[in-house]
């Protein structure tokens, strides 16, 4: 299986040259530095880094944008109302809306971050085939138990997915229409959800009990991850770590 998020993970650039596991850390170690940042001045600085980051990765915009879609959604539901909410100082009214200067900043300095973030973390995940990344957290120390969590989950989203598209086409061939909102047909969209929840933990069953029969848990694999550091590496890894030691530090400085 192949998914849509591996896309580009074969693509020639200096961050696909980059080793998985050095590139793990040390862009993890950058989206902590992110997260650390309060101050409005650092943001052109994540900015300016996010975008070299992603240009020298290649990958098109569309990828980050057709990913950014949902997540970005639900972080509008969630700043939408500080700006009327957060502050003393108004710097706009209409009516009984009063505009803050405070939540305005707010919004900016979370949206900035959580963008940041997120295109970094697509960065990481997006330039290498998801099995070399399970290699490389593996070869990290990572639990065994986690890492084959992870394997089984993005092994099967996608069937889950596909499941999920033929009972939708086959309440569509009966006549349901998923724009029509009303009691009735929530009634049916619930009846949905839960059938493709229950057929999920049926699926999960099979397979524990497959593992179980193949002799999971009873045995020690050792994946080793053989990808020698390069000099790419050596140098990206330094200039990522020193770039979010030195966000860290400014960040105290400034405060």
């Amino acid at each position: 299986m192949r998914s849509s998020f591996e896309g580009y993970a074969n693509l020639s650039s200096p961050i696909h040259q980059w080793e998985q596991k050095s590139k793990i850390v040390a862009l993890l170690s950058l989206i902590f530095a992110f997260a650390f940042v309060k101050e409005l001045v650092l943001l052109p600085a994540m900015i300016l880094v996010t975008a070299s980051l992603y240009i020298l990765s290649r990958l098109p915009l569309s990828f980050l944008l057709s990913r950014l879609r949902y997540p970005g959604l639900f972080i509008v539901g969630a700043i939408l109302f500080l700006p009327f909410a957060v502050g003393n100082k108004i710097i706009f009214s209409i009516g009984f809306l009063e505009i803050r200067q405070e939540g305005c900043l707010l919004v900016g300095l979370i949206t900035v971050r959580f963008i940041c973030i997120f295109t970094v973390s697509l960065v990481l995940f997006g330039t290498a085939p998801f099995l070399s990344t399970i290699k490389a957290m593996r070869s990290l120390g990572l639990p065994n138990i986690l890492i084959d969590m992870m394997l089984l989950a993005y092994r099967y989203l996608a069937e889950l997915a596909e499941m999920l598209d033929k009972m939708q086409l086959a309440m569509k061939l009966r006549g349901f229409r998923f724009k029509n909102l009303n009691g009735r047909n929530l009634n049916t969209i619930a009846s949905l959800i839960g059938t493709l929840l229950v057929r999920s933990y049926d699926r999960s069953v099979l397979v524990y009990q497959a593992m179980i029969l193949r002799g999971y848990g009873y045995q020690k694999y050792n994946f080793k991850n053989n990808n020698k550091i390069n000099k790419i590496s050596y140098f990206a890894s330094i200039i990522t770590l020193i770039i979010a030691f030195s966000l860290i530090v400014a960040e105290f400085l400034i405060v």
